[in-house]
């Protein structure tokens, strides 16, 4: 259902907060590596990230990325929505440009209830809680 661009971005991010919390700024090379995503390809997500404030990042030794406010909540809402775009939560399963209870598409009826589903999902998820899962060794960050 993600972009990779989203996939990498979410899992760029869990890992950032994992390191921060260890007093850790990570750099590209590093996320990349850990993330299994490709170096350039992760840092123009990162980059990206930054531009929109969900992210910090310092130049020099010591520098890397960081989470100016980590005790804030990020949602995986608020990354999909600067990675994708807002019209992310309300695309056609179909591919069409335009559908709705009015004008459905032939998936509308069962589509509508997963992409509702999977809204009120990135919306309770956070960032913080994911991490969290990986610290409690519940989850993975990448495959085994």
């Amino acid at each position: 259902m993600l972009g990779k661009t989203s996939e990498y971005a979410i899992r760029a991010l869990v890992y950032v907060y994992i390191q921060n919390l260890e007093g850790k700024r990570p750099g590209f090379k590093e996320i990349a590596k850990k993330i299994d995503s490709p170096e350039q390809f992760t840092a123009k997500v990162l980059q990206n990230l930054t531009r929109a404030k969900l992210i910090s990042s310092m130049k020099g030794r010591g520098g890397g990325f960081f989470f100016d406010h980590p005790a804030t909540p990020l949602t995986l809402y608020e990354i999909i929505r600067v990675v994708e775009g807002e019209v992310f939560f309300s695309k056609c399963g179909f591919g069409l440009k335009r559908c709705d209870s009015e004008n459905p598409c032939p998936l509308h009826e069962d589509y509508s209830p997963v992409r509702e589903g999977f809204l009120k999902a990135v919306k309770n998820q956070t960032i913080q809680a994911l991490a969290n899962k990986i610290n409690e060794r519940k989850a993975v960050l990448t495959r085994l």
